[in-house]
């Protein structure tokens, strides 16, 4: 068998469904849910669980829910719910027919509370959120038993269902667990259930002003949808122990669930509560801010879905938090587009070129390929005549030792064109500045004819000046300066380390072709990176992203 040929490695969570699979647990079957909350956008961190979740349910030919967790009206907008299967359904994954909320199991969830305190295991607490939290006590000191701990059940009853009939202010009761006080797990030291929210539901509305909290709704939620395999990351393995409880207190059908790693990017925060923030502070355009980590972010820069299911796949799944490094998102995206994206060319910088040899006003069509990595491309014509642009970084009028672009008396080959020489600088008078470059050709040399075999040490690439259109290019770097955003000094936030350069707009020269694309488009801009069509594009004006550099070496010199 081939290296290739060989089954990839299961990962631990695989390994837990095959084995309830082998021993007939839940019947046979694998059904997983995705389970957001509504108060924000999805970010690259929740693509890794929508990949691990929809794919483990069609590898194993089960089903996936999409589930909302709407419990906290206050925070919840239905413009998050929409972006939300949107960038779910741009990733590639369907819920076929299974979306469900929340909200959908208010009633349940609150007969099941009833239950709870029938049973004497919850109680109304009419301590103010901050005594609950000091006499919840620390990791080495017990907590302290809440003065209404041991209300009469009867008493529980009629203050809950008088919380549910609207008759108190926000913060001045709660429903909470009877569990323990002096737990070594925090969570079981009776948790919150119930909090009185007067605000409209954007499902609801109205009907209800007390709210469950995640940690009391999510486990019923997946009992009653009889998830099997409740996948969730990390930070909830501390909740686990207070997840079976509820269930087997409730004494409903049980679920599993698992924790993984959740993803940690260098260079980036992931934070809904930081992105908002950044959001709402105008650091960024909008939460589809290129510069984002979000799905909206991403997808608006020219990230594709096949790149960042790629890149979830090489992730991977791990039961340890660890920083991914950015660059493999980068790579995942490189590669891609690599594959995919047409060649064009584009001066960002330009630079106008005289060929002064060459006859005024002819117009020659060079042959160029689309895409190389794919022969059924074809060619493409690009135009030729005596003024051209090229990149202002590839001429220097005194080079280093190892420079082999343009420079006096030195010669280049024009990419699918002719070898020129530089025989002349022209300056701007006022300031100096070099603003043209008189050269000679050769006419033996054009690609594709029998003297064109000629070695020169450096090909760049050109725009026609009398052809080419203005075009907007948006280069966008990341956003933050640190590998770890949060690494901060004191007294300061997360926000010093924003990158004061991780956007530039810039006017270059592109091909004429380019007056016809249109947003996703995608291209490399040769030697230059991968560009994809800004929504912003008009048909007087298009605007680029800048998705990826090349191999990282964007503005570094390249001989």
């Amino acid at each position: 068998m081939n290296e290739t040929d060989k089954p990839a490695s299961l990962n631990f969570i695989e390994e837990i469904i095959e084995e309830h699979l082998k021993t007939g647990k839940n019947d046979g079957r694998v059904h997983t849910r995705f389970p957001p909350e509504p108060n924000g956008y999805l970010h690259i961190g929740h693509a890794k669980s929508i990949c691990l979740n929809f794919g483990l349910a069609k590898k194993y030919n089960g089903l996936c829910n999409l589930r909302f967790d709407d419990t906290n009206p206050s925070t919840e907008d239905i413009e998050y719910v929409d972006s939300i299967k949107e960038d779910i359904h741009w990733l590639g994954f369907d819920w076929a027919g299974r979306e469900y909320y929340a909200s959908d199991y208010f009633q349940q969830l609150y007969d099941w509370a009833e239950k709870l305190i029938m049973i004497g295991k919850a109680y109304v607490c009419d301590l103010a959120a901050e005594e609950i939290s000091e006499q919840r006590g620390t990791p080495t000191r017990p907590g302290k038993e809440s003065p209404y701990r041991n209300r009469p059940v009867e008493e529980n009853l009629d203050l809950f269902r008088r919380m549910k009939a609207g008759e108190f202010p926000d913060g001045s009761k709660v429903l909470r667990a009877k569990i323990d006080m002096a737990s070594p797990n925090m969570h079981m030291r009776d948790p919150i259930l119930y909090r009185i929210i007067h605000e409209h539901h954007h499902r609801t509305g109205d009907n209800w002003c007390i709210y469950p909290m995640y940690d009391y709704a999510h486990g019923q939620s997946d009992s009653i949808e009889r998830i099997t395999h409740s996948i969730c990351t990390l930070e909830f393995e501390v909740h686990r122990p207070l997840y079976n409880w509820f269930l087997d207190t409730i004494d409903i059908y049980h679920p599993q669930q698992i924790e993984f790693a959740r993803l940690n990017l260098s260079y980036t925060i992931m934070s809904k509560r930081k992105l908002l923030e950044l959001v709402e502070g105008k650091y960024v355009s909008g939460w589809d801010d290129p510069r984002l980590p979000t799905l909206s972010g991403l997808r608006r820069r020219g990230y594709t879905p096949e790149a960042i299911r790629f890149f979830a796949e090489k992730v991977g799944v791990a039961k340890r938090d660890n920083v991914i490094d950015v660059a493999l998102l980068e790579f995942s995206i490189r590669e891609d587009l690599n594959k995919r994206a047409p060649r064009t060319m584009v001066a960002l910088n330009p630079l106008k070129v005289v060929i002064t040899n060459y006859p005024e006003g002819k117009t020659e069509e060079m042959e160029a390929v689309v895409n190389p990595e794919d022969p059924s491309s074809g060619t493409r014509k690009v135009p030729f005549s005596r003024e051209l642009f090229i990149e202002r970084e590839d001429f220097m009028e005194d080079p280093p030792k190892q420079f082999f672009r343009l420079f006096p008396g030195n010669e280049v080959r024009l990419k699918y064109a002719y070898i020129i020489k530089c025989d002349k600088v022209i300056r701007d008078t006022g300031t100096a500045e070099v603003t043209e470059v008189h050269c000679t050709y050769d006419p033996e040399s054009r690609s594709g004819m029998s003297g064109s075999n000629r070695k020169v040490k450096s090909t760049l690439h050109w725009i026609s000046a009398r052809h080419c259109i203005p075009v907007e290019v948006r280069l966008f770097d990341r956003l933050f300066i640190k590998e770890n955003p949060d690494e901060v000094e004191e007294g300061k936030d997360f926000k010093s380390n924003l990158n004061p350069d991780s956007l530039k707009v810039i006017t270059g020269c592109a091909d004429p072709a380019m007056d016809e694309v249109k947003p996703p488009d995608k291209f490399q801009f040769e030697r230059l990176g991968y560009f994809s069509v800004d929504p912003d594009t008009t048909a007087e004006k298009p605007v680029f992203n800048r998705v990826v550099s090349l191999k990282d070496s964007y503005g570094k010199v390249k001989n």
